[in-house]
């Protein structure tokens, strides 16, 4: 939940941190609109991002999609208490794109601005469906992230770990690109996957010892390639091969998070980011952390995907703690929570 003096203020968000452009209307928890344009047509021919092509579909829909959410929402823009932009990290372009209009809509109409770090929308939007008291364990997993946090209070975060090399949601794209699936290749891997066998190929799961917090990937996507090249596509269906490489990703991620929360004594696990949306990554960390006396928090579907509401919400406990961004405000592709 938001503090609650944040529970009446009515905030605009604004996400353009990759491909997906976002606008939201909050007011306090209440999600009043949220409207997302997804490029997936755009890029899919690549097999992934393309990041100058996702700047100019940006500057595209920036403006109808904004105009989108405060009409869904029946908000004028002089009724909001602030705008919440993402100004980081991801794509600078794109970034750039989302962090003009909402500058040029803030002083167009003398609203205070917030610049919101796209990781800390992701690690708090839970808290807009849930009751999720601090201190908890965040495994933030998407398309450019893999990151371990723990959460102690409201803008106090400390990183745990990081991945040495790719995130795992480039691992599934690179993965479903290899194997011709189409993009994006989570959502396809993850549909394939579930009428596989998991065990038919053993992948390699690269682990840190003990003591130490962090993923890696790389080497992962290397074992598949050879494998296809060694194998070829005949000795196994594509969904055996599907779900043998995805259980070595969620292997990869259950068994460091798990491992953490144990040696911290944390009792509360979030999982966040587009990966979380992953139906076997869900599965294995309810059914492990329950085994191990552990709750488990995950976004309804729609939250875990970038999104504009989570960046209004993070951005409107900020405003109430008297934080502001001045219009200098710049989009920064590398910026640490």
């Amino acid at each position: 939940m938001a503090p609650s003096s944040a529970d009446s203020l009515s905030i605009l968000g604004i996400e353009t941190s990759c491909d997906d452009t976002a606008a939201a209307v909050l007011r306090g928890t209440e999600i009043l609109a949220s409207v997302v344009s997804s490029q997936d047509e755009v890029h899919s021919p690549y097999g992934g991002v393309v990041p100058e092509l996702a700047s100019r579909h940006h500057m595209q829909n920036i403006l109808p999609i904004v105009d989108q959410a405060l009409h869904t929402a029946g908000v004028q823009l002089d009724q909001l208490d602030g705008v919440a932009v993402t100004c980081g990290p991801g794509l600078v372009g794109s970034l750039l794109v989302g962090v003009s209009v909402a500058k040029a809509l803030a002083m167009a109409k003398g609203l205070p601005l917030i610049g919101v770090n796209h990781l800390e929308g992701h690690l708090l939007v839970v808290r807009l469906e849930q009751e999720v008291p601090f201190p908890f364990l965040c495994l933030l997993v998407s398309g450019g992230h893999t990151s371990l946090y723990v959460a102690r209070g409201w803008g106090d975060y400390h990183l745990l770990g990081g991945t040495r090399d790719d995130a795992a949601g480039e691992a599934f794209d690179k993965a479903a690109k290899m194997l011709g699936l189409g993009y994006p290749g989570g959502r396809v891997i993850d549909r394939l996957a579930q009428s596989g066998n998991p065990t038919a190929i053993r992948f390699p799961r690269a682990h840190l010892k003990s003591g130490k917090c962090g993923f890696s990937f790389s080497g992962l996507k290397t074992a598949l390639r050879l494998f296809l090249q060694a194998e070829g596509r005949t000795s196994f269906r594509d969904e055996d091969i599907a779900a043998s490489y995805q259980e070595a990703v969620v292997d990869m991620l259950v068994e460091p998070t798990l491992r953490a929360a144990r040696e911290l004594g944390l009792e509360r696990i979030v999982v966040s980011g587009g990966v979380s949306a992953n139906s076997r990554l869900r599965q294995r960390m309810l059914e492990e952390g329950k085994q191990r006396g552990l709750d488990l928090f995950v976004p309804s579907l729609k939250l875990c995907t970038d999104n504009a509401a989570m960046i209004a919400f993070a951005g409107a406990w900020r405003l109430v703690q008297g934080q502001r961004s001045a219009l200098d405000l710049n989009a920064s592709a590398v910026l640490p929570l």
